[in-house]
């Protein structure tokens, strides 16, 4: 069995990847594939930690997770897709208004 603390240090180096990349970038779909990956890295501790202790309370939550990760993709997609189609970009420092 793997040890608890290998996924917790992926969890981490993947949770770092995602704050990185929200910090970095200036492209709103690299920042919405951070924010993405930030929330799977959190599910992956939660998933690690309910397996560490036969518990389904971290499942469950996972599942919940998933679930607003996917209804936050749809409007974010759709936000993504409006802001294109008006501003003809998506780098963050042109779009800093949100109106016309």
């Amino acid at each position: 069995m793997i040890p608890l603390w290998y996924y917790l240090l992926l969890s981490a180096f993947l949770f770092a990847c995602g704050v990185a990349g929200f910090l970095i970038k200036r492209n709103i779909i690299t920042i919405f594939m951070s924010i993405e990956l930030m929330l799977n890295a959190v599910n992956l501790s939660f998933i690690a930690f309910a397996t560490q202790w036969d518990s389904l309370n971290g499942q469950v939550f996972v599942f919940f997770v998933m679930v607003v990760a996917a209804a936050e993709a749809a409007v974010g997609l759709a936000i993504i897709i409006s802001v294109f189609r008006t501003r003809e970009t998506l780098n963050v420092d042109r779009v800093n208004l949100l109106k016309l």
